[in-house]
């Protein structure tokens, strides 16, 4: 009878135990979840944002990897971290007048409210910039209208393009075929950036992301923003990467970051819309600095009319091309050269009769992976561009020459030995492949060069 009425007695004690566990294990998990004062203060942009751990918990994952460039792949930042407004970058960012206009001023959505995807909704931008006529132009109306036109745009890309392509110029780059405005915008446009990845993130070619907790700066770092770019091109050459190259002689000599020479305002755009980079008429040019540079001496008195200045005083710099968009990219890997050639683009660089140029990564079947198997008018423009390098140097395997030779002992084609020397620095026709002939022939330096050389 005892241990009937002990079994009841149990049985009665776990029955009333159970629910008051049961509300004790409730009361914890949503005290632990739902905190007043920690819903307070996720309830904004703000305090999501500047909360690590919760925006590791409900951040969402990539779905493609970090958009690359011509300087290889992008570095990969975590979601949670490209969106991270922590850190010395957001207190400079707060005592900001950007901090005055709100989270909601530039980016639209909902504030003040802890659901993230309510936060997101309606009409919230992402990149405010790259709509820059709604956003930014409020408060820098003439900037934004200028960049709307300027090369940091991809203008004189897109105008190759689309003229390759049998249309008329880059103000037809949309009729392109949608497909292949895809692949330009997902590959090629990666470098063509908006105001925020010149001032608030990384460029895509560099991870994207906040680059200092939000903070804008006003004058962009040369190496997280310039040369993370132009990192094959202009900073492979400045900061003399190559084996067996120099950095410029305005870095080593000068200190001289990108901005130097290249101003805000020509950055910025003028307004006008350049056919091409070097039509632009912001662009700074040698003269800018080094007046009465023509009579200097007697190597410029002969030859400053004959070709720009980079012929003399640059050294080999990186070249590449034939590229299949979004397929096998670069056939013609990167190489160091340096080759002159007719000048590309006599209505343009005016007066000089030849130039250097660099192989390009235009090819016929460049967009081959997004439905168009060749290009309509390939021919329209040659496979090597006018280039002006940035690894100037005084002395170049050019301009110096040894005792006893004759000034142009480094540039001239002659015979030395019985062996022709310095042929290898020009552009002639031997030097193309079949499908570049028609596109190049006209720039080569065959028959052109004079009499007396002995390749004639």
């Amino acid at each position: 009878m005892f241990d009937m009425r002990k079994r009841v007695l149990n049985k009665t004690i776990v029955m009333i135990l159970l629910p008051l566990m049961s509300l004790i294990v409730l009361f914890c998990t949503q005290t632990t979840w739902e905190d007043p004062d920690k819903n307070k203060h996720l309830a904004s942009c703000e305090g999501c944002h500047t909360d690590y751990e919760h925006l590791q918990l409900v951040h969402s994952p990539d779905t493609a990897a970090p958009a690359g460039g011509c300087g290889g792949d992008a570095p990969v930042y975590e979601p949670y971290d490209r969106v991270y407004m922590g850190g010395d970058g957001f207190q400079d960012y707060k005592s900001s007048g950007h901090y005055s206009v709100g989270c909601t001023g530039c980016h639209n959505g909902t504030d003040n409210i802890a659901d993230k995807d309510m936060a997101h909704s309606g009409d919230f931008i992402r990149h405010p910039s790259m709509v820059s006529d709604q956003t930014c132009a409020g408060c820098h109306k003439d900037i934004s209208d200028h960049y709307a036109t300027s090369i940091h745009t991809g203008v004189g890309q897109k105008r190759k393009v689309t003229i390759r392509s049998g249309l008329e110029g880059a103000m037809d780059f949309d009729k392109l075929p949608a497909h292949q405005i895809e692949g330009y915008t997902a590959n090629c446009a990666i470098c063509h950036g908006t105001c925020g990845n010149c001032h608030v993130v990384r460029p895509s070619a560099g991870g994207g992301g906040l680059a200092n907790g939000h903070a804008f700066t006003k004058t962009p770092d040369m190496l997280s923003v310039c040369v993370t770019c132009h990192t094959s091109r202009g900073g492979h050459a400045y900061l003399g990467v190559a084996p067996g190259t120099k950095p410029d002689v305005h870095l080593t000599k000068h200190g001289f970051t990108c901005l130097n020479c290249h101003s805000g305002e020509e950055i910025h755009g003028d307004g006008s819309s350049p056919q091409q980079r070097y039509a632009y008429e912001q662009l700074p040019s040698c003269e800018d600095c080094h007046t009465d540079i023509k009579t200097a001496n007697n190597y410029h008195s002969m030859h400053y009319d004959d070709f720009n200045c980079q012929v003399c005083h640059s050294q080999d710099y990186n070249n590449c091309g034939s590229c299949h968009i979004h397929g096998e990219g670069a056939r013609i890997p990167s190489y160091m050269d340096f080759k002159i050639a007719k000048n590309p683009i006599p209505d343009v660089k005016q007066g000089y009769d030849f130039a250097l140029v660099r192989r390009t990564l235009g090819a016929p079947d460049n967009w081959k992976e997004y439905g168009v198997e060749e290009y309509a008018n390939f021919a329209a423009f040659p496979t090597y561009n006018y280039t002006t390098p940035h690894n100037i140097l005084r002395w170049t395997s050019r301009t110096e020459v040894e005792s006893g030779k004759s000034c142009g002992s480094g540039c001239h084609i002659r015979m030395e030995n019985d062996t022709i020397v310095n042929k290898e620095l020009y552009l002639f026709k031997e030097d193309l492949l079949d499908w570049e002939l028609e596109a190049t022939s006209k720039i080569t330096v065959d028959g052109e060069l004079p009499a007396g050389w002995p390749i004639n």
